[in-house]
Formats: structure tokens, sequence, C-alpha cells
């Protein structure tokens, strides 16, 4: 089920996916930018949907998906302001976790700096830590996997464009890409995208990060060009239960090119969840 909510001067589309009363509670999902909810729906959903009791909410952030930003979408505040109410309108009781991948994960540390009791559980998938690109510590992009005949048709530009972030380029990963990623990031908001790209960084980064006392877990890419896996090690001092994997043969979309691994490690992360909330 789909529906679009009214939150300021943004009408926000929402994938609703499980029981309308759940028994454990709803999970909020937030993907990466310039993408939309296909990108978590594709990674998460397989995993959700096995389990029962979660009611998942898959957000199109403002100006991408089937998402509206209005003019005041200027900014990753104004973004996390729109988050923040949404969340509150759609759960407004009951246990809430959160998932987020990429600027989702760094919009996740925005919802938990601003109330962090207020979330039973957050996974983190290749979060990013630091806005400013420049400033990231990353490893050199690299390809670790290359099946010929999967890049047969890319023309050369394409094939560079690919290498800069994908570390295995097979034809499933690559298919995944396409459904997943590449076709909502060419349906985004130009403008809108370049207004919240402006101001990228914030305010919650400037700012001293709460500690987390709640089951958690983050995936990072070894091989991840994007945002790298060594500027996310201090949430491991701050995060009392986590879990923190990075995992080799993977980048930014660590979720795809080791999705074996990304799959029980969501299945084990929401097992320690349900344990904490019995």
């Amino acid at each position: 089920m789909s529906d679009f909510i009214a939150v300021g001067d943004s009408l926000v589309h929402v994938v609703e996916h499980g029981p309308a009363r759940p028994q454990h509670g709803t999970i909020v999902l937030l993907h990466g930018f310039p993408c939309d909810h296909r990108l978590m729906t594709g990674a998460f959903e397989p995993v959700l949907s096995a389990r029962e009791g979660w009611r998942r909410l898959y957000v199109d952030l403002p100006g991408l998906g089937r998402s509206v930003a209005g003019p005041s979408i200027d900014s990753t505040d104004a973004v996390l302001a729109v988050v923040q109410e949404l969340v509150a309108t759609l759960v407004p009781e009951g246990p809430v976790l959160l998932a987020g991948e990429s600027y989702g994960g760094y919009l996740t540390q925005g919802l938990l700096a601003a109330d962090p009791g207020r979330y039973a559980g957050v996974c983190l998938v290749a979060p990013g830590v630091i806005a400013q690109r420049d400033r990231r510590t990353v490893p050199p992009a690299e390809v670790l996997v290359r099946d010929p005949d999967a890049v047969a048709d890319l023309t050369q530009e394409e094939r560079a464009e690919l290498d800069e972030y994908a570390v295995v380029q097979d034809a499933r990963v690559l298919q995944r890409m396409r459904e997943e990623i590449e076709v909502a990031a060419a349906e985004a908001d130009d403008e809108a995208v370049a207004r919240i790209s402006a101001r990228y960084t914030g305010t919650f980064e400037t700012m001293p990060a709460p500690s987390y006392d709640r089951p958690s877990l983050m995936i990072a890419g070894r091989q991840d060009s994007v945002v790298g896996y060594s500027d996310q090690w201090p949430m491991v001092e701050r995060f009392s239960r986590i879990t923190y994997a990075v995992l080799d043969r993977a980048g930014h979309n660590v979720h795809l090119e080791q999705e074996v691994l990304f799959s029980a490690l969501v299945h084990e992360w929401l097992d320690r969840v349900e344990e904490w909330l019995d």
C-alpha cells in the first residue's frame, strides 16, 4: 500500500508493508541520495517479509521518488525536519526502528541526535557520517569482480562511471542497480537535489553526538570509495549494543555485493531487537 502525506509544503510518498497493528512495532526505512524507496525495498523486504510482526514504512525523501519537495526543502536540516514530522504522524506511539542507507543513514544519525530514547533499534548501511566528500577517509575505487559479458554493452563512459563505485560487476548486481538505484536517480527533482546539495551538512553533524544503548547494526563495505568505513568507527564507542561489520568484496552497494551476509546480519539484528523488546 502506498500513500501521500502532506508535511509542511511537501508531499511525501510512503510505501507501507506489513500489518496495520504489528506485533513488534514499525520500521522506518530511509534511502540514499538521490535514490528512492526502491533501494530499501530491494535490500530489506526479502528479509522483513520473512518475519512476522513488523510494519514497514519505506519513505521517498522530499524531491526524490514520487515525493514532491516544497520550496522550504533547501538543506539536509529541512529534509530531516520533514522526516521527524512524518515519523511523529505515522508512528505516534509504540516501538520504532530506523534503517538508513548512505544519506538515509546520515539522516538517521540526526533523528537519534534529536531523540535517542524514541527508537528501539537502528540499522545503518554504508552510512555517511561526514557530509563534505573531501573530508572523508575513503579507500581508492577498486573493482574486484568483473563479468565481461555483463558489461559488454556499456559505453566506455558508462564503464568508467561504474568503476567509481561498483566493486562487483556481474549480471545480478548490475540488474539490481538499474532497477533499484539508477532509475530512481534519473527521476529525481533536479532543482530540489541542487538545493539540498548546496546545504548538505546537517546541523547535527557539528554538535556533540549522543550515546545509544539499544540493539544496533552497522554494515560497511571494505572497498567503499564513497563514504568509506573508518569514519564510522567512533559510533562503535558511542553505541553500546552495536555490531559493526566491514565486509570485504563490497563497496557502497554492500547490500547488493554481499547480499547473503547482509541478510544474515539484518536477521540477527532483528533477533536482538525482539529479545530486547520482550
